[in-house]
């Protein structure tokens, strides 16, 4: 009974870490696909597709994910405004057509933000390290403005009306 036990715990403890090991960026997506689905949702809940162009290897495209999803602020404004993309750029799929269209993003480094509107036109290219708070993590202030003054609220013009 005691092996039996024990063998249980060691199934459920690989299956936890493999959970665990789920990567933010999938080298085997088809992201073509992916996007044009994406669109497809952003058209049906009107808003905008975000695209965080990275990788697994990237340290700061980890950290953005951490970080947007733990300010609960900043993950209101992503979850209100957006449907997001993790298009991923690695030695084994660089993506180079989708980058191409996108008019090569990766000249930012990454992560590299992406912005299409619903109709799968392209509205804005975000350098990320413009939103950086020192050599740690991201500002919260510059992420939250960034967001806000992309999301499909800017563009609406009864806002800007007398």
């Amino acid at each position: 009974m005691k092996k039996l036990l024990i063998l249980i715990f060691c199934i459920s403890l690989a299956q936890f870490s493999k959970a665990q090991e789920k990567k933010l960026y999938d080298p085997e997506a088809d992201a073509t696909a992916d996007i044009n689905k994406k669109l497809a949702e952003a058209k049906k809940e009107n808003k905008f597709v975000l695209i965080q162009a990275g990788g697994n290897w990237c340290g700061w495209c980890i950290e953005f994910n951490r970080f947007t999803q733990e300010d609960t602020q900043i993950d209101s404004v992503i979850k209100s405004a957006f449907v997001v993309y993790h298009l991923n750029y690695s030695k084994e799929n660089m993506n180079a057509a989708v980058f191409k269209k996108y008019d090569y993003p990766q000249r930012f480094g990454f992560p590299v933000f992406i912005i299409l509107k619903a109709d799968g036109s392209l509205l804005h290219l975000q350098d990320s390290g413009l939103l950086e708070d020192g050599k740690k993590s991201y500002d919260a202030k510059k992420v939250k403005n960034f967001l806000m003054l992309w999301s499909p609220a800017a563009f609406d013009s009864k806002q800007y009306q007398p």
